[in-house]
């Protein structure tokens, strides 16, 4: 069972947790609580929440003033993250942008391990070409945000034109084929699988919220495509902490997000939703090992008339910052709706109270400590007895959404 408190790996007396005591939207009433979980020290839940948050770090300068961290939480151990995060330096004409970004995958996990890994490498080609266009002038920012808007668009058009260059004809030339004709051509695992690896990527999705900060560190342009969050957190004049909202949720709950859909028709999801119904009718179920039911997807493929239903073009921010030495603090927070979803209506307080933690700590202190898992232990409850629930409760389906967050130290 995931995190059951009978695994060797916790020592710690049994305690039991209630359905209201599991943070999030994930657990049932019906679960049949209480259920049991391991009472362990503050060490240990500390230990092993480090352990089970795929933690990673990069200092940006020497000082370490400039810095991210990152983590990837979900604690069922039988049900894998589909959330990945990236940090990393882009060289570019000997200059040194950074990058950071969070992508919350759904219905598989190889549509976002290619984004992840893919999303820096289109995004630097995007900035060596423009960079390389202006020579010696510096970018303007709107132009940077445009770049940043079409690699993004670029990169997610190439998924499905990946396959469609595999016919020759592309959509045109499916009628003239049989199914066993196009299973020929996608199924050829035995001769490398390029194919099929190509075709796999459009059955899955992800959302993407991306950060990019210039060499001076003068410009943050933040794109979002999707329900993952983009927080700024400020300290003010006063010493207390401003914290404030960088992106907007791309989904159903969102008013203006509906209204959007209503006026140019995009949204988030997957290539079937992007391209006519032959696409998925002819390529994707002839994929192996095929659909064996496709009556949930003949619901949606009956109503395609006018795709795309989806759109690939983020909203991008601009943020202007301030390099000085004595510049006031800023963090930002990139998380997946996880974190939103074990913070609910606390958030702000949540972060606030993880700023003034962070503020009183020592240079020592924030070395050894990431400031991404103090975070998520601060959602969590900020005391070890909430954190060995989440980490150890005896459930064999997820009780919590995977939680994905990068903090970068501006």
């Amino acid at each position: 069972m995931g995190g059951s408190p009978e695994c060797s790996c916790y020592t710690g007396p049994t305690s039991f947790a209630s359905f209201g005591d599991i943070p999030g939207n994930l657990c049932s009433p019906t679960d049949d609580w209480p259920r049991p979980f391991r009472n362990l020290n503050h060490d240990a839940a500390w230990d092993h929440l480090a352990a089970a948050s795929n933690l990673h770090s990069v200092k940006f300068d020497p000082t370490g003033r400039w810095r991210a961290d990152a983590l990837n939480f979900q604690p069922c151990a039988e049900t894998p993250s589909q959330d990945r995060y990236a940090i990393q330096q882009i060289h570019i004409q000997g200059r040194v942008w950074t990058l950071s970004a969070v992508f919350d995958g759904h219905l598989g996990s190889h549509t976002v391990e290619h984004v992840a890994h893919h999303m820096p490498i289109i995004v630097r080609e995007h900035l060596e070409l423009i960079t390389r266009k202006h020579g010696d002038r510096v970018v303007p920012p709107p132009l940077i945000a445009d770049m940043f808007s079409m690699a993004i668009r670029a990169f997610d058009d190439a998924i499905a034109n990946d396959v469609l260059e595999l016919f020759p004809d592309g959509l045109s030339s499916l009628s003239r084929l049989s199914d066993l004709q196009i299973q020929g051509v996608l199924d050829d695992q035995l001769s490398g699988g390029q194919n099929y690896t190509k075709a796999r990527l459009c059955l899955y999705g992800t959302t993407a919220l991306v950060a990019l900060v210039d060499p001076d560190h003068q410009n943050l342009w933040l794109a979002n495509l999707g329900d993952c969050q983009g927080l700024m957190v400020s300290e003010t004049d006063q010493k207390s902490w401003n914290v404030e909202v960088l992106t907007q949720f791309h989904n159903g709950e969102n008013p203006l997000e509906v209204q959007r859909v209503m006026n140019e028709h995009p949204g988030l999801g997957d290539t079937p939703f992007k391209q006519p119904p032959e696409f998925t009718r002819r390529i994707l179920y002839n994929l192996y090992p095929g659909q064996h039911d496709t009556s949930p997807w003949e619901e949606f493929l009956m109503r395609n008339h006018t795709p795309p239903y989806v759109s690939s073009t983020p909203e991008v921010t601009h943020y202007p910052l301030d390099p000085s030495p004595r510049a006031p603090r800023k963090y930002l927070i990139l998380c997946s709706d996880g974190f939103t979803d074990i913070c609910g209506t606390n958030q702000r307080a949540i972060v606030d109270q993880w700023a003034r933690a962070a503020a009183r700590s020592n240079s020592r202190e924030l070395d050894e400590k990431s400031l991404a898992l103090r975070l998520l232990w601060q959602a969590l409850g900020n005391d070890p007895t909430s954190v060995s629930r989440v980490l150890t409760l005896n459930m064999d389906s997820p009780w919590l959404d995977d939680v994905s967050i990068v903090v970068q130290c501006l």
